[in-house]
Formats: C-alpha cells, structure tokens, sequence
C-alpha cells in the first residue's frame, strides 16, 4: 500500500480545526495564513486523486481498509470510483476558494475555520467511505458544524432559524436512512457494513421496495429533493458567504451521492419499483424551484431556489437509471457545485460593500467589480446550460436519459431552462448593468486580487469541463458502469 492519501484528504482539516484553536485569538492575520495553507494542501491533495485516478483501473481505487469494530463488523474502508473522484475534488476547490473569500471574518475567526474544517472533513469523509458505518459517521460530522457556523456567524435576521431548521430536517433524515442501513445490516446476515460485501447480500425483491424509500429518501433530503426542499434556501440565504458556497456547492451533493451509492447500488430492484414516482417528484423541484427563483427580489434567495431547481435534475438524472441519466448526473453534481459556489461569492463580495441583496436597489456593479461581474455572467451561462460550459455537457446528457423513457417529463422539464434564462438575465442586467444607485456612491470598490483568484479557478473549471468534457465524462462513465451492472441499465 503507498502513501493513504485519502486519509490525509481526510484527517488534514480536522487536524488542522484543533491546532487552530491553539492559535492567537488576536492575530486575524496568522489565523487566515494557517487556514488558507491548509485549504491549498487539500486542494492539491485532491487533485492528485483526481489526475491519478484510472478510468479503465479497477472500480475502486486509492482503496485502504482497516479494522474498526470487527466485533461489529464496522471498518475505516475508504476508496474513490469515478463518481467520487470528481467530488473529493469539487470539496477540495470549494474549501479552497471558501478560505480565500473569507479574509474579512473578524468575529472569531479561529473557531470559525476550525468548524469550516471539521464540515470539510465530513464531507470528504462521506465520498470516500465504503463502509456504511463510515458513512453515517462522517455524514454526522458534516451536518453539526452547519448549525454552528450558521447559528454564531450568519445573517442576524434568520439565522438561529435557519440553522434550527437545517440541522432538524437533515438530521431527521439521516436517522430515517439509518433505519434503512441497519435492516439491510441485520437482513443480510453478514454481520458486516461493508459497502463491496452488501453489494453482494442478494437481498429480496420485497425487502428492497420496502426499505428503498426509507434509504432513498433519508439521504435525498439533504440533496433539497421536493417536498423535503424548503431547508435549503433559508439555509443558503442565512449561512455566510464560505458557508453558502460550501453547503449549496458541496453539502447537497452529500445527499444525492449517499441516495446514489447507499439507496440504488444496494437496493437495485427497490430503485427500479419505486423511481417513476420519484422520477415526478424531481421534475416539481426543477420547474417549480426555477419559478420560484424567478420570483425574487433578494439575490441570495434567488440562488437558493436556483439550487432547488438544479439539484432536481442531478435527482431527476439518478431516477431514469440508465446510462445517459447517470453519467449527465454525475457532472451535474460537479458543475452545479462549482457554478453555485461562484454564485454565491459573488452575491457575498457584493453584500460586504452595499449591505443589501434587494436586486430592486442594486446597479453597475459592471463599472465597479468588473471582474466579479463577468464571473457571475460565466456561472449565469453554465446555469442556462449554454454549450460550451459544464452545464451543457451535464444538463444534455440528463435530458436525453429522461426522453428516452418518459419524453413528456423532459419536455416539462425543459420549461426550466427559458425561466432560468430569464431570471438569470434579468439579475444581470439589473445588478451589474445600468447606473450605480445614489445610495451607493462613494461605498463601492474592487473586488482584492485574492478574490479575483477565486473567482478566476471556479471559471477555469467550468470552461475547461464545457470545451473538454473528456477532463471529466470518461472517469464518470468508469463509474457508472459499475451502477449499470448492479441496476441491469443499457
């Protein structure tokens, strides 16, 4: 076994939230050095798990396992495939960009990156884990630092809601998934957690449609699907500005990948009963969160809904079962992820200097922060699913895996896009177009080069995905046949 380095993807960040407690509270300066150090070892870290990963190796890789609890039949079994890989590294950009936006934190801001880390931990915890336990485990850890960081350091208006009302719906969700996990632990009679070894528990077609719902669903909640939703824009709006882009670009993506990896590769024949309803359920999220962000004044609720929307089709991907659908998900879960945490840095650098997201009282910001405007224009045209952009290569291939069974929902769907072209063109040219607000004058700057960098690597991403989808579409469809084999997909 070489370096492990998805332990070190891992541990790093926590290790690194309890030595920044050690730290001077009063040196800001040392606090942010130390963070954003560590935010770039990350990053690194999980780009070398990307470039190393072989789309024609095995189907799990990077593979380390040690006994936990074998009493219990729980272990430390952690590996990446070709869905997971992409998402390690999604979590390590994010995590980067968060710390390099959040240089103005002054409120505490060593045990502010210390739960940022703890989040991050979990959340690489929960794409690596190939033991259900583990899961659980790490699923855990990345859901209680969300109420603290929202609760101590988000919007005054709402936060203690909102951090309530996150942490409540998603933990009871998660304790409906652990119902579901314990009896395919007890059913299989295999006294294990493993994920490689339930894959092959052969447990019955009745068994499956009646605990797939309760696994499905329990994840799905965290992943916004309809009508277990309405946590996830007040979450968005409340949550600060490295918050947002890290629950909206990554903890989602938590939900959809464990209903994926837990609820379908496990209960296949289960999936296959029970996804035409859940298939309908999605298409609700994508068109009735697109007319509900068009609906906003307030620019952060309007990409919260925005989110809504577009994790329906990562859903609506995951319900056709087949090839297309699956693939196209599993970049939507990529590209959304990137494309939301520039949304939401944007929304953030611009509320920082006009302490207001009322679209209504917003204009030229274009004149103002340039650079942060043609980012968001960027993300705007990777949410209308332009070609040439991420979100092309993944909405495409959702859409063609949707029309290939139920072709009257992707036509429904597709009322979507023209509202998210709408709402996302009219918040352009309200906000960064048209004249600076009187109230505004002499309150306004330039974005710091730091945050350009920022900004500059979430473009990157999605461009290069859009122009060279082979960076990415190979090493999903590695992963997905393995979910074809279990599911009997064309």
């Amino acid at each position: 076994m070489g370096f492990p380095i998805l332990s070190a993807i891992v541990l790093l960040p926590i290790l690194a939230g309890v030595v920044m407690l050690f730290l001077p509270p009063k040196n800001h300066k040392l606090i942010y050095s130390f963070a954003l150090a560590i935010a770039l070892v990350t990053f690194l870290l999980s780009i070398v798990v990307y470039v190393g990963f072989d789309a024609t190796g095995e189907t799990f890789q990077f593979v380390e396992k040690y006994d936990w609890l074998p009493q219990l039949g729980i272990s430390y079994h952690v590996g990446v495939d070709g869905i997971a890989a992409p998402l390690v590294l999604l979590t390590g950009v994010v995590i980067f960009t968060g710390v390099i936006i959040s240089q103005r934190i002054d409120d505490r801001p060593r045990e502010f990156f210390a739960f940022l880390f703890l989040l991050a931990s979990g959340v690489f915890g929960v794409f690596v884990a190939l033991d259900l336990f583990a899961l659980f485990f790490f699923y855990e850890i990345a859901v209680f630092p969300m109420y603290l960081l929202i609760a101590l350091w988000g919007w005054k208006q709402a936060r203690e809601y909102a951090a309530m009302k996150l942490t409540l719906y998603l933990f009871i969700g998660s304790v409906i998934a652990l119902v579901g996990v314990l009896a395919m632990y007890f059913n299989s009679g295999l006294n294990t957690f493993d994920f490689l070894a339930l894959q092959n528990a052969n447990f019955s077609p009745e068994f499956q449609k009646l605990w797939f719902p309760f696994v499905f669903f329990g994840f799905a909640v965290l992943g916004g699907i309809f009508p277990f939703h309405n946590w996830s824009p007040v979450g968005h709006v409340a949550a600060p500005t490295a918050v947002s882009m890290f629950h909206a670009g990554v903890l989602m993506k938590l939900g959809a990948f464990a209903a994926l990896r837990v609820g379908i590769m496990l209960m296949p024949e289960g999936a296959q009963f029970h996804m035409w309803w859940i298939l309908l359920l999605t298409l609700v999220n994508v068109v009735y969160g697109a007319f509900i962000a068009m609906t906003q004044t307030d620019f952060k609720f309007m990409i919260g809904y925005s989110s809504v929307s577009h994790m329906g089709l990562v859903a609506m991907g995951l319900a056709t079962l087949n090839h297309d659908g699956l693939v196209g998900a599993s970049i939507q879960m990529v590209s959304h992820g990137v494309m939301t945490a520039l949304f939401f840095a944007v929304v953030g650098m611009i509320y920082d200097q006009a302490h207001t997201r009322q679209i209504p009282e917003l204009g030229g910001m274009m004149k103002i922060m340039p650079f942060a405007g043609i980012a968001f224009i960027i993300g705007g045209l990777v949410s209308m699913g332009m070609p040439g952009f991420s979100g092309f290569v993944a909405e495409f291939p959702i859409f063609m895996g949707v029309w290939r069974d139920t072709p009257w929902i992707a036509i429904i769907a597709a009322i979507s896009i023209a509202v998210t072209a709408a709402y996302i063109l009219r918040a352009v040219g309200k906000v960064f177009f048209g004249e600076l607000p009187a109230a505004l004058e002499g309150h306004m700057h330039d974005i710091k080069i730091s945050e350009k960098l920022a900004l500059g690597i979430l473009c990157v991403i999605m461009i290069a995905i859009g122009i060279f989808p082979g960076v990415i579409v190979p090493m999903v469809e590695h992963g997905v046949e393995a979910v074809l084999a279990l599911v009997g997909g064309a």
